[in-house]
């Protein structure tokens, strides 16, 4: 099978082109401008390269999801979110406050950051800049963890009506990645977005309620939750029922 290289104006192939070996690629080329962005978010397309590569497009085949029903938080992170929406300003831990859009640009930076037995990274400049451009569009949000006012750790992600497209996630403390995905699975299903795209099968991801599924029926779901109304995301605080709270900017001194 041939692969499709795309000019500027070419549009993608149909996602069964898409090779089995490697997992998925469809297609090379283009650019990373929202339209063309918007065009392969909507057709369960993602991009993933490395530094000095052509832009590589893919479509897994399977598509790894997070069912948001199925999410399965362990012992230790149920309680410490129970612990969390009880006493969110005690003295006796960190305080701790999980935010919604108030650092994007800090989270992309954090999750393309170097870890331990990984020589690089496919978040490059590049990706970063592209990514923010779509975030001040409104369609690209972090979830954030906060430790005593420090960011601690959190996840950015694609919304896209209906659908929650996952991209990657980072810790600097312990479990503040799976506090910020607990707090925004909560959220998406308060506004009836059932699935998040976790796009490649990993360990960590099973652990927490990932499975996955056949492109064809992630492409199947998607073509019915594009269509639907996207949640209200703003800038603000996210409360343990999924309500974004909005920050109050502090007043500018005269």
């Amino acid at each position: 099978m041939k692969l499709a290289w795309l000019d500027r104006d070419t549009p993608f192939p149909a996602l069964d082109q898409a090779l089995t070996e490697p997992d998925g690629l469809l297609a090379v080329g283009g650019d990373l401008g929202i339209d063309r962005l918007t065009a392969a978010y909507e057709r369960g397309i993602f991009p993933w390269f490395s530094p000095g590569e052509p832009i590589l497009w893919w479509s897994p085949d399977p598509r790894m999801v997070l069912q948001c029903a199925q999410f399965a938080p362990g012992r230790a992170l149920r309680k410490r979110l129970r612990q969390i929406a009880r006493q969110p300003d005690t003295a006796r831990a960190a305080h701790i406050e999980v935010r919604v859009d108030t650092a994007f640009a800090q989270v992309m930076a954090a999750c393309a950051a170097p870890r331990t037995g990984q020589p690089g990274t496919w978040i490059s400049p590049t990706m970063q800049q592209a990514y923010r451009q779509w975030h001040q569009a409104g369609a690209t949000h972090s979830v954030e963890t906060w430790i005593d006012g420090e960011l601690a750790g959190g996840l950015y992600g694609v919304s896209l009506g209906g659908m929650f497209f996952g991209e990657s996630m980072f810790t600097r403390a312990t479990d503040a990645s799976k506090i910020a995905l607990a707090y925004l699975v909560t959220f998406l299903m308060r506004h009836g977005v059932t699935w998040i795209d976790c796009q490649q099968q990993t360990s960590h991801l099973a652990s927490l309620g990932a499975a996955p599924v056949s492109r064809t029926r992630f492409a199947e779901h998607l073509l019915a939750a594009r269509n639907l109304p996207c949640p209200p995301w703003l800038a603000g605080r996210l409360t343990p029922e999924g309500e974004i709270v909005p920050i109050v900017p502090a007043p500018e001194s005269q």
